[in-house]
């Protein structure tokens, strides 16, 4: 199963970032979509979407995606959130969720900057894609593509989009 993971669109789509997902089993959005616009363009590629809310999301989005999502995909649990810091040094809140609901990859955007860390001592992966649009202080806009194999994430791949500010055609 192939993922596609973004995050921090802030109202930005463009035709590149949809190409890219275009081959994936399922897309997942990590929070401050920004707008609705967002996601129905995801959706036009029709492959299932899973999102989440983040902090910038209005009240339209918070109506129409959660602010946590837990599902298993490829055997694997999955907890997506938009704010959840990295490990070892989680906040109480997320550190105490982390133990109770046990997930094997931990998704999460927020920061603009692109993670994959391995979580030893919880047995998971922490995901965090970066940010996929234009608003932020990161530099270059990234995402995340990856399979689930046999209940492990693999074939990990961070895609550039280009610069934050300059669009790709």
């Amino acid at each position: 199963m192939k993922i596609g993971l973004l995050s921090d669109t802030h109202s930005f789509m463009e035709a590149t970032i949809l190409e890219v997902l275009q081959d994936c089993d399922e897309v997942w959005h990590a929070g401050d979509i920004g707008d609705l616009s967002v996601t129905d363009q995801l959706q036009t590629l029709q492959i299932p979407l899973r999102a989440v809310y983040g902090n910038i999301d209005n009240a339209a989005i918070r109506q129409t995606f959660p602010k946590d999502l837990i599902f298993e995909c490829g055997g694997l649990k999955v907890w997506m959130t938009h704010i959840g810091a990295y490990p070892p040094k989680y906040t109480p809140k997320v550190r105490t969720k982390l133990d109770e609901i046990r997930p094997d990859l931990f998704v999460c955007g927020h920061s603009h900057i692109l993670k994959v860390i391995a979580d030893k001592p919880r047995n998971l992966l922490h995901l965090n894609p970066g940010a996929a649009g234009h608003h932020g202080f990161h530099t270059i806009r990234t995402l995340l593509l990856f399979d689930i194999i046999e209940h492990r994430p693999t074939n990990m791949q961070v895609v550039e989009l280009g610069n934050r500010g300059q669009q790709r055609s």
